[in-house]
């Protein structure tokens, strides 16, 4: 089961918080049919017990994630809802194999599997000639991936734009400590932010005729790498760390890229 430690906040504190979080008002959650304004008032004041039953229903509308819904149930004296089981567990065995078969099926293309601080928790064979000649220190568990792309020792030093690179990085990061209140991805954010770099989004042609995405423009020996990266989640996981987990595939954005990443994965 998971090992939250219960929050220090009273349940309606925390209910409360996750709706402002959302934008969403009491009468608009009323309208939509969740909860009346004046139950959910009752609670939010702790006026009212909210039952366990309340509690998930109003963390499925507002889109809390299990970790958080746990500590929900902590905080009104409930037990955890959602079990947070290591990758490795007999019960997660359909998960593990189901991201190796992605893993290993996206090869030549560079793929990694992060968990919700941005730690690596596995990658495939095609993501190792990117890292090589890095300082060994960024490699040491865990390592964290948006540290390794932003630090000058790390990809910042080989990214070709790293301004506009930077600014999708630390935006999208900025999106999930909003939308999460996650206190570790804040602290993330504060490292990434003091980082020193190239300030803003580059301006000026696009990279490549008929850019439709930013891309990772990297730099390999004498080899120029555009990649464009994608996000695959579990849809509906039971399970935290399920919860937690996503896979980050860099595909290539040209045939060239295309063409050096099959070489590159022939040659090791």
């Amino acid at each position: 089961m998971s090992t939250i430690a219960p929050p220090e906040q009273p349940v309606g504190e925390l209910l409360r918080a996750w709706r402002e979080r959302r934008r969403l008002s009491q009468l608009d959650l009323d309208a939509s049919g969740v909860v009346s304004a004046r139950h959910l008032s009752a609670l939010e004041t702790g006026r009212s017990r909210p039952t366990s039953r309340m509690i998930l229903h109003l963390s499925e509308h507002l889109d809390v994630p299990l970790r958080e819904r746990n500590r929900l149930l902590l905080a009104a004296g409930y037990a955890p809802a959602y079990p947070e089981s290591a990758l490795d567990a007999p019960g997660m065995r359909a998960v593990h194999e189901a991201i190796e078969l992605v893993l290993d099926g996206l090869r030549p293309t560079p793929a990694l599997v992060v968990d919700r601080r941005w730690d690596l928790v596995a990658a495939n064979a095609g993501l190792a000639p990117l890292l090589d000649g890095l300082p060994p220190a960024l490699l040491e568990p865990p390592v964290n991936v948006l540290r390794l792309a932003l630090h000058p020792d790390g990809l910042a030093g080989r990214t070709e734009n790293l301004a506009e690179w930077r600014a999708h990085l630390l935006g999208r990061l900025a999106r999930e400590v909003d939308a999460s209140g996650d206190p570790d991805l804040a602290a993330l954010l504060d490292e990434l932010v003091a980082l020193p770099g190239p300030a803003g989004a580059d301006g000026g042609a696009p990279r490549w005729p008929g850019q439709v995405v930013v891309p990772l423009v990297l730099r390999h020996g004498d080899l120029v790498l555009r990649l464009m990266s994608t996000t695959t989640v579990f849809g509906t996981p039971q399970d935290v760390t399920v919860d937690e987990l996503a896979i980050e595939a860099f595909f290539p954005a040209d045939a060239d890229t295309a063409a050096a990443l099959a070489a590159l994965d022939a040659g090791r």
